[in-house]
């Protein structure tokens, strides 16, 4: 395992080490006059090679060599400590040799079980998901020639290698978490731009800017060594918001100046001039967020191997915004809002085809793409041929569709409620809670002029629901004693004072967040000064109850330390992994596996 690739170090734990051992009898010794360092000397001095010179024998020179190597028991009991009165006296009669265990500082269970296991260690910058995929290839071309035996009952025992801790599959849980959280956000971005928008073509520009400013992003990782961990790319996805942002300002303002050009300028200097009137506070808003992040970047230790690829990687993501906002949309938005067919074969012949592609798609690669492709090439190709009237509504019916659909993937890839509730379920509580925060932002935007109105005309009203607010957000953080700890004990002691002091202690602070990787490191010590018995029985027994939890897949405790000097833990410490049965059946990705299900059927 150590020669594959990525791989530093790998060290055994548990089972024995076989030894040669010599117990010496001190009355024997006595007797034949022979002391410890007698039989030490000739023990050392019977397994080693001597060197001599030669000898000739028939003209040949021959060299001579006196090769000690012991074999068996034998060839230790054989071995002459002493010579008394031309008797030699050797080791069998002054000590009792046999093989036993070495002395050892560590062992491992499984659920009740003693087993010999390894760490393996993987080197500082190599790719773990890599590194593990090449010791699993080392075990497989190992594994035929591990020692087995027959049994009596004809059966085959062959000693086997088991992984009981694999990073693998909380790598990829972890990557399939956040590729699930991007597409989700993605998603969500879709539905309120169509909807706030009303706009297929600006809906689907903003929202083709997330994968490539992402995709960007993730350039600017590979060529500054950015690994894509579980919090690099959780700055991905907090950007996304921002993100969205820049989309929405430079093609919002382009549409508005577009409308009121009303055909009497170039589409191309309406377009320039509204992404340069918003270009500068577009990029200003990023600046003011990048620069928030520098702290960040200058944090050092084990906070800042944690933090600071999040601060890359949101940084990444919003320089890519900025280019795509400002580079890449203006031009499509000209293609799309501002372009004209000067080719009037385009029309006939592009539309349909536009509508053979989507029937294509559906029946082939996905439903939904079809279809928002099929009725795309559909209201393009009748625009002209259309009543006025249904042409006024038909963009608002291509809208509505194209929301429909995006929920209906959004309630299938996201299940807030679980598969077990049905797509129909979660397809209502993703439109209600979707639909309802929209109306509330909808009606904050109707009723904002009169808010604003009331807000400047009762300044001190307002600014005291302000501080109020600040405060009680304060209090919340920081806790009572923070702003009153001056107040003196009765005043604490006061009913309605003890009760605010009580129910805001402070939130309290955590260098580290948890994380539910679907296993749990169980660390408890035993008194410093038990023997490896006591604590290998209290490990075994401790193992043996987690095992027997029904949630619990496996328990693999290790006491002591493993051959390395990476762990230097003492015998009185157990490290206990416990693997979690997972909730749903997942692939080798980490991706929920769904079934059809009939109760009738058995």
């Amino acid at each position: 395992m150590l020669s594959a690739d990525g791989i530093s170090e790998v060290a055994s734990v548990g089972g024995f080490v076989q030894e040669y051992q010599v117990d010496v009898d001190p009355d024997a010794m006595r007797a034949h006059g022979v002391g410890l360092i007698d039989v030490f000397n000739a023990l050392k001095m019977s397994n080693q090679d001597v060197g001599a010179r030669t000898i000739e024998i028939n003209r040949v020179e021959y060299v001579i060599r006196g090769i000690g190597f012991i074999k068996t028991l034998a060839d230790i009991e054989n071995t002459v400590v002493k010579v008394s009165d031309n008797v030699p006296i050797t080791v069998r009669q002054v000590a009792d040799v046999t093989l036993g265990p070495a002395l050892r500082r560590g062992a491992l269970d499984k659920e009740g079980s003693e087993v010999v296991g390894g760490v393996v260690v993987v080197r500082f910058g190599a790719n773990p998901l890599q590194a593990i995929k090449n010791v699993k290839l080392k075990i497989e071309e190992i594994s035929p020639g591990l020692p087995e035996k027959r049994l009596e009952d004809g059966r085959t025992s062959r000693v086997t290698i088991v992984p009981f801790y694999d990073r693998t599959g909380l790598i990829e849980e972890t990557l399939g978490t956040l590729n699930n959280a991007l597409t989700e956000e993605v998603l969500v971005t879709v539905i309120v731009v169509l909807v706030m928008l009303m706009n297929l073509g600006s809906s689907f520009l903003i929202a083709g800017l997330l994968p490539l400013a992402v995709l960007m992003a993730f350039i600017g990782m590979r060529y500054t060594g950015v690994d894509a961990n579980i919090v690099a790319l959780s700055g991905i996805a907090i950007a996304i918001g921002t993100m969205v942002d820049m989309g929405i300002v430079i093609v919002e303002n382009i549409l508005r100046r577009l409308e009121q050009a009303g055909g009497k300028e170039s589409a191309l200097k309406t377009v320039t001039r509204a992404t340069a009137e918003v270009g500068g506070a577009v990029i200003t808003a990023v600046a003011t967020t990048v620069v928030s992040f520098l702290p960040v970047f200058f944090m050092q230790a084990a906070e800042g191997k944690l933090f600071k690829p999040l601060a890359y990687t949101k940084t990444y993501a919003l320089a890519a915004s900025i280019i795509v906002a400002l580079v890449v949309i203006p031009p499509a938005a000209h293609i799309i809002f501002g372009g004209r067919w000067k080719w009037i074969g385009t029309r006939k012949f592009f539309f349909p085809a536009l509508v053979v592609a989507g029937i294509v798609v559906t029946v082939t690669v996905s439903w939904w793409a079809g279809v928002l492709i099929l009725a795309a090439g559909i209201f393009r190709f009748s625009k002209d041929r259309l009543p006025e009237r249904i042409v006024i509504w038909l963009p608002r019916l291509v809208n509505a569709l194209a929301v429909s659909v995006v929920v209906v993937i959004l309630a299938n890839h996201w299940m807030p409620l679980g598969p077990e509730k049905g797509l129909p379920a979660n397809l209502v509580f993703i439109g209600v809670t979707i639909g309802g925060i929209l109306f509330l932002f909808s009606v904050f935007a109707r009723f904002y002029p009169k808010i604003l109105a009331w807000a400047l005309g009762h300044k001190k009203i307002f600014t005291g629901i302000l501080a109020f607010i600040l405060m009680w957000g304060a209090l919340g953080w920081l806790g009572f004693d923070a702003f009153f700890g001056w107040f003196p004990a009765p005043v604490k002691q006061f009913g309605p004072v003890s009760y605010v002091a009580h129910s805001f202690p402070g939130l309290g602070r955590e260098f580290m967040p948890p994380l539910d990787e679907g296993a749990f490191l169980y660390m408890p010590t035993t008194m410093p000064h038990a023997s490896i018995g006591e604590v290998l029985d209290v490990l075994k027994k401790q193992d043996m109850a987690f095992s027997g939890i029904p949630e619990v897949e496996s328990a693999i405790g290790k006491l002591g330390r493993a051959e390395s000097p990476l762990d230097p833990a003492p015998i009185s410490m157990i490290e206990t992994v416990i693997n979690y049965k997972p909730m749903f059946l997942l692939d080798k990705n980490g991706n929920r596996l769904r079934f059809k299900f009939s109760p009738r059927e058995t």
